[in-house]
């Protein structure tokens, strides 16, 4: 293979991880804009925020894309100002740094689809670019305001009046080839930040052909650099070899001289002496992605694993469970003592498997709240509003693929909560409420699942003016007066609107109903609850995984049903004659001198079995509610595979899935919300 050919590939197989990196850190960036708005003077996160852009420009260089590179610079440049004090974040160059980063998301994503057209892309960059060096001119004047992006500045021919050489000695270490770095990628990119108008290679270290290793790198450059950028800027171009680089910098204002390096120093110790005589408004960025001596482990932390892959190994350890408690149920029915005890073992073994593997796929809910601050702070602009976005119980987690499917449907219902529910500043004012609207998203684990909470201070639902909308449309026969929380479940209905006027937010009648059939989809209830003049609540309850979860076998007649294990608090005894339906068609026990409702399962599903004389009633917890469930046999704890439902049973009231048992039985999984709202009900047919 050509050496062309080889660069080529390496390109195209370490493109992807770049990309993937580029997304995380343009999201990094967009939450620290947002946070610095509170906080505009906090130097941590002005650091923070200036080493992501640096990081995506220094990727970007490697991989040649130019765009990105001369767009960041700018956008650079700029933060850097602000990092250094000479200018101060206001809420307008806020805004302009948000969209410079919309537009580094663009041009990153266009380097995934090289043939869009991106014309109206450039015109906006152009743009922003004018603004962007405006800002820094109002500081630094015309001539810096203007100072050439790195890949314009290498079509330079001759240096610019303010451009200055330094003299700069780089001797590259024998594993920057097996680190996967270049060294001319890193010259092109140093090339720059000005002009190289001398170069020469030292190859006085490279050994005889025979000697050779070719994976071994040997090569040392000195070199003039024409430029007006200062020393920290200059070696962070080489932070991505810092510790296969002996670096050295000679500054204009020294005797020019190309001095090799010692070959045992590293560019940790040079840049460390580089910095103790740079101005301390400027201190040295360092790449996230390069090594540390101080944390040698850190780059062993993380993996990064493709999720069909990951969903892969939940598959086959799904029919590892099925398996394994198969044998278990052999092992019993032969009573051989020993091989009882090793299926026990296996048993266990696999147990923690499946948590541990769950665990792979676990992540905080707080990634996904984050998002929102951007949500919040632009629809809040576009509509004359001011919010203030509350995150409470960020570090929930629950499963990737849970948390990749709700997020449109809580975007939704956050731009719903800013259009209908909070007021306009004077409105506020008026009503005697604070001018700030404040809205909270928060999250929590709630009896083996999820409940994620979205709650503002706004004007509230008008249940009159709901019903009046719902008459007018016939959902409703006109004249009748459902309970309250009917009138509010309406809101889901499909085409349903209480908008006047139709705007980009809202009044199409699209929406709630499809939000409740993406909830419903991921085996989750959404209700809500409002009271007028003081705000709304809406809560969706979710399971934590769509895998595997820990269930409670228990049997009626022949049929086997699973509860989710975290739902149970308890199980009671009681004879079947004490358990006749009253007037209502609905079962009551006495539990420690409180009444609780109970749902015979026998009767709910027209089971074809007799009761026996005693039963067992297990107390399950839903929604902050206490509720029994009428069973012939408590079968024990059980690690349940979920699998979805055939289309012909997905109507069936209380169930949410079915799981294969060992014996190769079927067994339902039970949704403890909808079970719980049958117990609600006055009768349960």
């Amino acid at each position: 293979m050509k050496p062309m050919d080889m660069d080529l590939q390496f390109v195209a197989e370490a493109l992807p991880a770049f990309l993937s990196e580029a997304h995380e850190q343009i999201a990094s960036i967009e939450q620290l804009l947002l946070q610095l708005e509170d906080a505009p003077g906090d130097r941590d996160l002005l650091d923070a925020l200036f080493r992501c852009a640096h990081t995506v420009k220094g990727s970007a260089g490697i991989f040649g894309l130019d765009a990105v590179v001369a767009f960041t610079h700018h956008v650079e440049s700029l933060l850097d100002l602000l990092r250094a004090g000479a200018l101060q974040l206001t809420p307008a160059l806020s805004t302009l740094l948000l969209q410079c980063n919309d537009q580094i998301n663009a041009l990153v994503h266009a380097a995934q689809h090289p043939q869009a057209d991106d014309s109206p892309g450039e015109a906006a960059r152009a743009a922003l670019v004018l603004q962007l060096q405006a800002a820094g001119a109002a500081v630094t004047g015309p001539a810096s305001a203007h100072a050439p992006a790195p890949a314009a500045a290498a079509a330079s021919t001759a240096p610019d009046a303010t451009t200055l050489p330094w003299q700069i000695s780089a001797r590259f270490g024998p594993e920057t080839f097996r680190n996967g770095m270049d060294p001319l990628t890193i010259l092109r990119y140093v090339a720059g930040l000005g002009r190289i108008p001398q170069l020469q290679c030292d190859t006085a270290a490279v050994p005889t052909l025979e000697a050779i290793d070719p994976e071994c790198c040997h090569l040392g450059f000195q070199f003039t650099l024409d430029t007006d950028a200062d020393r920290d800027a200059i070696t962070a171009a080489f932070s991505f070899v810092q510790d296969d680089c002996a670096l050295d910098l000679q500054p204009p204002s020294a005797p020019a001289q190309a001095a090799v390096a010692d070959p045992t120093l590293s560019l940790t110790a040079t840049a460390a002496s580089a910095s103790a005589s740079a101005p301390a408004a400027h201190p040295a960025p360092a790449a996230p992605r390069a090594t540390s001596h101080a944390a040698p482990a850190d780059d062993n932390r993380f993996i990064r694993v493709q999720a069909d892959r990951l969903d892969a190994v939940i598959n086959l350890l799904g029919e590892l469970v099925i398996a394994g408690a198969g044998a278990q149920l052999l092992a019993r029915q032969a009573k051989q003592r020993n091989l009882i005890e090793a299926n026990t073992q296996i048993g266990r073994l696999i147990e923690e498997i499946r948590n541990g593997t769950l665990k792979l796929r676990m992540v905080p809910i707080g990634e996904t709240f984050s998002r929102f601050r951007r949500v919040v702070r632009d629809t809040a602009a576009e509509l004359g509003k001011d919010v203030a976005l509350e995150i409470v119980g960020g570090d929930t987690e629950l499963d990737k693929s849970v948390v990749e499917r709700i997020a449109d449907p809580l975007m939704h219902l956050v731009r719903n909560g800013l259009d209908h529910g909070l007021e306009t500043p004077e409105t506020r004012l008026a009503a005697g409420k604070p001018a700030q609207g404040r809205l909270t998203l928060s999250a929590c684990h709630e009896s083996g699942g999820i409940l994620i909470r979205i709650q503002d201070d706004g004007r509230g639902i008008s249940r009159a003016k709901v019903l009046a909308r719902a008459w007018e449309r016939g959902i409703v026969p006109a004249g009748t007066t459902p309970a309250d929380d009917d009138i509010l479940k309406l809101i889901f209905e499909p085409g349903f609107s209480t908008a006047e006027t139709i705007t980009n937010l809202s009044g199409r009648g699209v929406g709630m109903d499809v939000v409740r059939r993406n909830i419903e989809a991921l085996r989750g209830t959404v209700t809500i609850r409002s009271t007028e003049g003081a705000g709304s609540t809406i809560d969706i309850r979710l399971p934590l995984t769509l895998a595997i979860i820990d269930g409670f076998l228990i049997g009626v007649g022949s049929t086997k049903f699973i509860f989710p294990l975290d739902a149970v608090l308890e199980v009671i005894e009681q004879r079947s004659a004490a358990l006749q339906p009253d007037g209502r068609g609905r079962a009551c026990v006495e539990l420690r001198g409180k009444v609780l409702p109970v749902v015979d399962l026998r009767t709910l599903y027209a089971l074809d079995s007799c009761a026996p004389p005693r039963v067992s009633v297990v107390v399950i917890q839903s929604q902050g509610r206490a509720f029994g469930v009428v069973v012939d046999a408590l079968l024990g704890q059980h690690q349940t595979v979920i699998k979805p439902l055939s289309c012909m049973f997905k109507s069936l009231r209380g169930i949410s899935g079915s799981s294969i048992l060992g014996s190769g039985e079927v067994a339902l999984i039970f949704d403890v919300g909808s079970l719980a709202a049958l117990a609600a009900q006055p009768t349960l047919r």
